[in-house]
């Protein structure tokens, strides 16, 4: 149960959740993906509560034989959701569908790859693909190294999704591959099964998008890819009626946490740093220059991506932390 839902159950009348008794469970199979996050024709609509049973489309696609990006699954119309409320997803399940990912080397994008925008006086980077080999059933992922001293290594699996969003601020059409403050491509790999993700709204009905399934990612994408692979998800919606965040959060058992996506990268520690102080102040009973000086002591900071065309930071702070007798 997340923090918000228990702060609804402990009478906490500023949390207050949209979720109806008349929950439905939605199993909906996705044929069409769009390349930009913006307002237009749902693909499915539903209640807060409401349960859906889905899956991303395919991730691994680099080649020109493979075919065009799929792009991003979406939008889900929530009924109630308007600009003035809070987006609730859980991940409830989250699981690879397919026995294989892809991963590699690109010689036009990685944060260690010379581009255009950043030239060096090196070779490029050469064009790789590796295949994983994924075992479903015990959550690994094999791959051969013949070039390598250990010419084989196997690694646990921590599947993701690299995409969560809402549409956009405005008329905008923002490409798949960008973050911001509707979330979009944010690469975290704490949007992983348990985490409840919390999202702006900025149009009625919310426009919620998903995909870019990764079975395994460090931090920062150092390659610009995960294991990209397909996976089969559930999500559960809620909405916080008549409270507004500023940046994208997330929750699991351990930490609460801020995604701040932009560039330059000391931006997105900034944003998502300042959001994560705002939050402990407002809701959680700190002072703000005390709230500073232990989140300077006990935080944590992810590195989600450096590879976007936003970088995104994640801030997170203990919930051990937070004041003792709250909900959690």
């Amino acid at each position: 149960m997340s923090m918000f839902r228990r702060a609804l159950l402990s009478g906490v009348p500023s949390l207050l959740l949209a979720n109806v008794s008349a929950a439905e469970i939605h199993r909906f199979t996705p044929t069409l993906g769009y390349q930009t996050y913006a307002v237009r024709e749902p693909v499915l609509r539903i209640r807060p509560g409401d349960v859906v049973e889905t899956h991303t489309l395919r991730s691994d696609f680099y080649t020109e034989k493979d075919g065009p990006w799929p792009g991003e699954v979406g939008p889900f119309y929530i009924e109630g959701a308007t600009p003035e409320d809070t987006l609730v997803v859980k991940i409830r399940r989250l699981r690879p569908n397919m026995e294989t990912g892809r991963s590699g080397t690109s010689g036009s994008f990685g944060v260690l790859t010379a581009t255009h925008f950043t030239p060096m006086l090196h070779e490029p980077v050469p064009e790789r693909r590796y295949i994983w080999k994924i075992d479903r059933q015990r959550l690994t992922a094999t791959l051969d190294l013949p070039k390598s001293r250990m010419k084989r290594m196997e690694v646990a699996l921590v599947p993701m999704l690299g995409r969560l969003a809402t549409a956009p601020p405005g008329d905008q059409a923002i490409s798949g591959g960008t973050p911001g403050d509707f979330g979009g491509n944010m690469d975290s790999s704490d949007a992983r099964e348990g985490v409840t993700i919390y999202l702006p709204i900025f149009h009625p009905g919310a426009h919620f998008y998903y995909g870019d399934g990764h079975a395994l990612q460090g931090d920062g994408e150092l390659t610009g890819m995960g294991i990209e692979t397909a996976m089969d998800v559930t999500f559960e919606f809620d909405l916080i009626k008549n409270k507004k965040i500023a940046w994208p959060r997330y929750e699991n058992e351990e930490f609460i946490m801020v995604a701040g996506s932009v560039r330059p990268l000391i931006d997105a520690f900034r944003i998502a740093h300042v959001e994560m102080i705002k939050w402990l102040v407002a809701e959680h009973g700190f002072e703000q220059w005390e709230a500073l000086e232990v989140f300077s002591h006990v935080g944590v900071a992810r590195i989600a991506n450096v590879v976007d065309p936003n970088f995104t930071v994640m801030a997170k702070f203990p919930k051990k932390y937070l004041p003792r007798g709250e909900p959690r």
